[in-house]
């Protein structure tokens, strides 16, 4: 079921519900330039008895806002705002890239409901996830004010190991590119902005990583092991939800 709620700044973010009603919710959180379709085949291989809310961040997907704030924790009140609207007391919070930095911020805001969080090849990208330099989040922001299209194809092939179907970099870079404007580039310094670490030591529920082994890097595993479960996939590129999403609802299946 497609579903809205509207926020009392008029953003208005559209959800898709399923499952059984009045039991704990999996919550599904899309990446920066990506939408809650993504999860559509993984919920269709979750089990029946499971509830699930799938949503679209604001300016992403269906999802609508002319507001001018673009920080992790505005997008952690999107998805407070659908989990009020369901009448949720208790969730489970899963987001792959960006959306796994919103998953952080949504326990640390509702520390009362959610339960655990799931990240989905998010939170060790060195380089994007722990709060940047004000030269460092320049730098990142540069290429893609000079050339946004380009800036996007080299951040995809980033998250492509050897191997990856040209196709889907050519794919993912079409539909991340077309991610709505100002709010995609505020929403990436939005992210690089975001105080993680400050974050993961404020919200108390576990959380669970599943990471691509051949792009963590050793670093993050040696910086955020102890904090952070890390379970390492070969399940494809840094879109691999996408990819192998049966095996990703199994994963997820798993954590509940």
């Amino acid at each position: 079921m497609n579903r809205e709620t509207i926020r009392p700044d008029g953003t208005r973010i559209r959800y898709t519900a399923t499952g059984p009603a009045n039991v704990p919710a999996l919550t599904l959180i899309h990446g920066w330039g990506c939408d809650r379709r993504d999860f559509d085949t993984i919920i269709e291989h979750l089990p029946s008895d499971v509830r699930v809310l799938a949503v679209d961040l604001a300016e992403h997907g269906d999802s609508r806002s002319d507001r001018d704030t673009w920080t992790i924790e505005e997008f952690a009140r999107d998805v407070a705002a659908v989990l009020a609207a369901e009448s949720v007391d208790s969730a489970v919070v899963a987001g792959h890239s960006l959306g796994g930095a919103v998953a952080v911020e949504t326990a640390r805001l509702l520390p009362d409901i959610v339960t655990q969080v799931i990240a989905l090849e998010a939170l060790h990208y060195l380089n994007l996830f722990p709060a940047q330099s004000e030269e460092d989040v320049q730098a990142l922001l540069r290429p893609f004010r000079e050339d946004f299209a380009g800036a996007m194809r080299g951040m995809v092939e980033t998250g492509s190991p050897e191997g990856t179907d040209p196709s889907l970099v050519d794919l993912y870079t079409k539909k991340m590119g077309s991610v709505r404007q100002p709010a995609g580039l505020h929403s990436l310094e939005g992210l690089a902005r975001w105080d993680m670490d400050a974050a993961l030591r404020e919200a108390a529920q576990p959380v669970v990583l599943f990471a691509v082994r051949s792009i963590i890097a050793k670093e993050a595993i040696d910086r955020y092991g102890d904090r952070v479960r890390i379970e390492l996939v070969d399940l494809g590129s840094h879109h691999f939800p996408v990819e192998s999403p049966v095996e990703t609802a199994q994963l997820l299946a798993g954590e509940l």
